[in-house]
């Protein structure tokens, strides 16, 4: 047996009891669903095209808002990183504003930006913004000091030697925050769709729960995972090719 099909025994062992407890009327359809339905449900929103537009309004927020957070997040993990009065002045500062949950800036996104995409990206940016300028400020503090003495010795500027030195050295471990920060993403950009914000499949899923279609929630929830699982297999994919480009070097 491969480790493919042991590893999906037991979830379609799960889905069978799902289907024949649904079918017997031990669970009742109104609240639960079941597998079938939920199967032809997500075929025909695959098919209309709903659940796809809402899947592009979903990504796009949350891949633009983990670019935005990628890029502050990595300027001010290598600023602390590399700046012991950097961290001193403005370490107590950061960790009291990654104490504030990126779901309370909501209101305040809402009053600055309105409904929209600028405000989930903003927001999805802060949430971002943390794991990856931790994981940066890391990885720049554990970078070899020899190579760091040859870019003293060229009279590298700041710019240079984070660009040439730092970045490139630090890479792997910057990589690790921002997988992290993909999850984050996801979740802070269905959960704003959810609460204020209607478009996307946070937006889908308030609407199928309105609609008392439960075979349409389980199946865009599916759906999520999916994205998920492709998104960060495709980070996975891209930082491995990355570092064998940099191991080759």
């Amino acid at each position: 047996m491969t480790k493919l099909s042991r590893g999906a025994a037991l979830p379609l062992f799960i889905l069978a009891v799902w289907e024949l407890s649904s079918r017997l009327g031990v669970m009742t359809y109104e609240s639960l669903s079941y597998p079938s339905a939920i199967a032809a449900a997500g075929w025909a929103a695959l098919l209309d095209g709903s659940i796809l537009e809402s899947t592009w309004e979903t990504c796009q927020s949350a891949l633009l808002g983990l670019a935005l957070g990628a890029v502050v997040g990595v300027a001010l993990g290598a600023v602390v990183g590399l700046s012991r009065l950097a961290s001193r002045a403005a370490g107590p500062t950061f960790d009291a504003l990654r104490a504030i949950p990126s779901v309370a800036l909501m209101p305040l996104g809402l009053l600055l930006f309105g409904w929209g995409l600028a405000m989930e990206v903003v927001v999805v940016a802060y949430a971002c913004c943390w794991p990856i300028m931790i994981a940066t400020s890391a990885a720049v503090r554990g970078v070899e000091p020899r190579l760091l003495e040859v870019a003293d010795a060229l009279e590298m500027s700041f710019a240079a030697r984070l660009r040439k030195i730092v970045l490139p050295a630090a890479f792997a471990r910057i990589g690790v925050g921002v997988r992290v920060a993909l999850g984050i993403a996801l979740v802070v950009a269905v959960t704003i769709e959810i609460a204020v914000n209607p478009r996307g499949l946070g937006y889908a899923l308030v609407l199928a729960q309105q609609s008392l279609r439960p075979d349409v929630m389980f199946a865009q929830i599916l759906w999520l995972a999916l994205i998920g699982f492709a998104l960060n297999a495709l980070l996975s994919t891209v930082d491995g090719g990355a570092r064998g480009e940099g191991s080759g070097a």
